[in-house]
């Protein structure tokens, strides 16, 4: 595990099925799921905008990105496997 703000969680919003695991078990409550705006929709792959329909368009979103201690919980637990730990800027 590492300091706050040392790593943080990228998803990629192409796989996110918005089933909110992350959400429910970071212990930093980093994520939230929520529907996601035209402008996040708008770089989706094909693929990514079926899969958003067909979920409402709701989706995890890294909100306090910032606050990740990087236990790496979301990344096991997703079933997507969408979610993924890079340093931080």
């Amino acid at each position: 595990m590492s300091a706050s703000g040392q790593l943080r969680p990228v998803i990629n919003l192409n796989s996110c099925e918005g089933k909110g695991v992350c959400a429910h078990l970071c212990p930093q409550q980093v994520f939230e799921v929520r529907q996601l705006t035209a402008a996040e929709r708008g770089p989706l792959s094909l693929a990514g905008k079926l899969r958003s329909l067909l979920h409402s368009g709701r989706q995890a979103i890294a909100v306090r990105a910032a606050d990740c201690i990087g236990c790496g919980r979301c990344v096991a637990e997703c079933p997507e496997e969408a979610i993924r730990l890079v340093p931080a800027d």
